[in-house]
């Protein structure tokens, strides 16, 4: 099974030959700065497009804290992605209640697990815009 720090590797080595379609669904890598480090952090995410956008879930598998990607995009929202051979940069966001519903559904229609992880949490599972800028 493909994830993590060899998933990135190939993904990135391969354009997504190897890495973007992942146990039925599909995964985009995204790169972000680690807010204390300051330093290129690039994570495997299961990914879908909504409209120009596409969305991640910040679930860590229903962990009660956020992955620490999530963190780092919360303290700069300026991101890198790379869907198979596409690479670009995108500002992330965190969707408004009033979106996140139809989202969830969306995610949840690819990775069922979402809802499973979210029961497993008190915490509010966000999902994320990744909306492009370049």
């Amino acid at each position: 099974m493909l994830f993590g720090k060899e998933h990135v590797k190939r993904y990135v080595e391969t354009d997504g030959a190897e890495g973007h379609d992942w146990q039925g669904t599909t995964t985009l890598i995204l790169t972000t700065t680690g807010r204390k480090s300051g330093e290129q952090r690039s994570t495997p995410l299961i990914y879908q497009r909504f409209g120009d956008d596409l969305l991640v879930v910040a679930s860590k598998g229903g962990s009660d804290v956020p992955p620490l990607w999530y963190l780092n995009l919360q303290a700069n929202p300026e991101v890198r992605v790379q869907v198979k051979g596409d690479r670009f940069t995108a500002r992330a966001r965190t969707a408004t209640a009033e979106e996140k519903p139809a989202m969830w559904r969306t995610m949840a229609a690819t990775w069922p697990q979402y809802d499973e992880y979210q029961q497993k949490t008190d915490r509010d599972i966000p999902v994320v815009v990744l909306e492009r800028t370049g």
